[in-house]
């Protein structure tokens, strides 16, 4: 019975906090937009960019796998590279595995 005399309290309070509803309402669509602008808008830009990259690999760039091998492309496949990592040594490496030459993996 104590149960339901706080639970109706409750509701009868309801209608008393109106302008509370629609500042803590202002307040969480405040969070979502500060959400989407410091973290998922700039992990999106980044993707983008590294795909540009990918797509636009050529023989003789320099690249960086995310082993931290470094090397230059010898030939472009689908979604693969052959990367010239020493004199008469070549491994077939995913488009996905590489960076630019000069750009450091987890750099922001």
């Amino acid at each position: 019975m104590n149960m339901l005399t706080i639970l109706l309290q409750a509701a009868e309070a309801q209608p008393q906090r109106g302008g509370s509803m629609a500042s803590t309402l202002i307040f969480m669509l405040l969070l979502i937009v500060v959400f989407w602008l410091f973290f998922i808008r700039p992990q999106s830009k980044k993707a983008k960019e590294e795909q540009k990259f990918r797509d636009s690999l050529q023989k003789g760039d320099k690249v960086v796998t995310i082993g931290g091998f470094h090397g230059r492309v010898t030939e472009v496949k689908d979604t693969t590279v052959m990367i010239s990592l020493a004199p008469n040594m070549e491994v077939e490496v995913e488009k996905t595995a590489l960076v630019k030459d000069g750009a450091r993996v987890g750099q922001a």
